[in-house]
């Protein structure tokens, strides 16, 4: 493989010598390589192959069968205040899982690699608060997994969000997208949100990105959103993450009312 910018989202140690990494690349997306030697050589790759860190790789794939060999890495951004913090750490594991278990290997994903850059340099140098940045990332990474939620308009009628009779509008999880009051279900429950909230996660999902640190969200907003993508992600991935787990017990609680649910009695 041709040098390449890479974020390292994974290490684990193999046999007493060896590393496995997985590598995001830009131009390749997702890798999986060994380093040998990493563990005993003081000089070759020392306090290199830290995770979240953004390198330049070189690997040799193999005659046979088997995992390319990392050749070269040159460290070209540290965010090494990720590491030092254990909420943004919770994050950042969050993202990389995120992005592990969904990608496929060798495919090149060059907006989601930018968005996982952006998102920890804004982490690393606290650009903006990590509670939004992870709204970010989920709304962003689910539009380019093509996984998006509709908040747009009714999943049942296809009333526009506009035009919707409530200020709230229900969640229907199965169904990925709004429900109207007008179409509720009697025997399911639904996840509340407000229309303020709904208009907020669209722009994130589509707004400039040099423009997200302006955006303001309510404490009621945020609680919202973050319930509300934490519980719609492992839906649709068919699976909760181990880090996210890890990330409600650090993460301090959100100031507000509780999301509202709606059921149809």
């Amino acid at each position: 493989m041709d040098a390449t910018a890479a974020v390292l989202l994974r290490r684990v140690d193999y046999g007493d010598y060896d590393l496995i990494l997985t590598f995001f690349t830009e131009e390749a997306g997702k890798v999986a390589v060994i380093a040998k030697h990493a563990k005993k050589s003081k000089k070759r790759f020392a306090g290199v192959l830290e995770l979240f860190s953004v390198l330049k790789i070189a690997c040799q794939t193999r005659r046979r069968s088997g995992l390319p060999v990392l050749q070269e890495a040159v460290l070209e951004e540290p965010f090494a205040a990720i590491r030092e913090n254990m909420l943004a750490t919770a994050y950042a594991s969050y993202w990389a899982e995120l992005i592990t278990s969904w990608s496929e290997e060798a495919q090149p994903q060059k907006c989601l690699y930018g968005l996982l850059v952006f998102v920890l340099d804004a982490l690393n140098r606290q650009k903006m608060d990590s509670a939004l940045l992870n709204l970010l990332f989920q709304m962003r990474f689910l539009d380019i997994a093509g996984l998006c939620p509709n908040l747009n308009y009714c999943c049942v009628c296809h009333a526009g969000l506009d035009n919707l009779p409530h200020h709230v509008a229900g969640f229907d999880m199965p169904r990925g997208g709004l429900r109207c009051h007008g179409c509720e279900d009697p025997e399911g429950t639904h996840i509340c949100l407000s229309r303020g909230t709904i208009k907020q996660l669209q722009w994130l999902a589509q707004g400039d990105l040099d423009r997200v640190g302006r955006l303001r969200f309510s404490a009621q907003a945020l609680g919202e959103a973050q319930r509300f993508l934490e519980t719609f992600v492992p839906y649709h991935l068919g699976k909760e993450p181990r880090s996210l787990k890890v990330l409600r017990q650090l993460r301090p609680d959100v100031k507000g009312p509780e999301p509202r649910v709606m059921d149809g009695h």
